[in-house]
């Protein structure tokens, strides 16, 4: 079959933007609510948000999740928003309040850490209305009692054993839904895909890294430079 042709429309100005690593696109993606997601921005900084070609967003941070933030985040993202809520330090009845609250507020899912109990998964399976992600660092884990107590994807984050991680989930739950982190290479992300990932988050380069190689760019006298 002949590759179909794409046509692309682009602008002056916004053109320059931070783009996801073409082999993501090797995917299969997962359809949420509608939308087939492949390429997740692993960001909460507002001008990288409204800079990039992602095709969703997922806003979890070091910190308690605070629903001002999941405003600011929601309201610069031409995309849809994965929520973190909780499930290190924030627990309980509060990572349901908080999932809630997301979801009123629009978000497309909500994210809890590794060490949310089943019990709290349980309860926002039994009262939230959007996909429930769980984040997993190791095959080790309790995959089967994360899938029953309400589970809807999983998000693998196991740094350089990540395919390694994912490979094993999959050849147990080959229908399960995975986003997991790609690494920082095209290498990395192929073999991550290969592994059995649906879709891929991607951590772009930070503020000062871009304005760093722009600043740079300009002292030697040479045009803006292409990301």
């Amino acid at each position: 079959m002949a590759e179909q042709n794409i046509p692309e429309v682009r602008g002056s100005l916004r053109d320059f933007m931070l783009k996801v690593p073409e082999p993501i696109y090797r995917c299969s993606g997962i359809k949420i609510l509608g939308r087939r997601i492949k390429s997740v921005l692993f960001s909460t900084d507002a001008s990288i948000i409204r800079n990039t070609n992602a095709d969703a967003v997922i806003a979890v941070y070091p910190f308690t999740p605070q629903p001002v933030i999941t405003q600011a985040v929601m309201v610069a993202a031409d995309v849809p928003v994965f929520v973190g809520v909780g499930g290190g330090l924030t627990q309980g009845h509060r990572v349901l309040n908080l999932a809630l609250h997301a979801e009123f507020q629009g978000a497309l899912g909500v994210v809890v850490n590794a060490p949310t109990k089943n019990e709290t998964v349980k309860m926002l399976h039994d009262t939230i209305d959007v996909p429930i992600v769980v984040t997993v660092l190791s095959e080790d884990e309790d995959i089967e009692g994360r899938v029953a107590a309400g589970a809807d994807i999983l998000n693998i984050s196991a740094a350089g054993r990540t395919p390694q991680v994912v490979r094993s989930i999959r050849e147990r739950f080959p229908d399960l839904p995975i986003i997991a982190t790609g690494g920082p290479t095209n290498e990395s992300i192929i073999a991550t895909i290969e592994a059995g990932a649906n879709a891929i988050t991607w951590t772009p380069p930070s503020n000062g890294e871009v304005f760093r190689d722009i600043m740079e760019a300009y002292r030697r006298g040479e045009p803006h430079p292409d990301f």
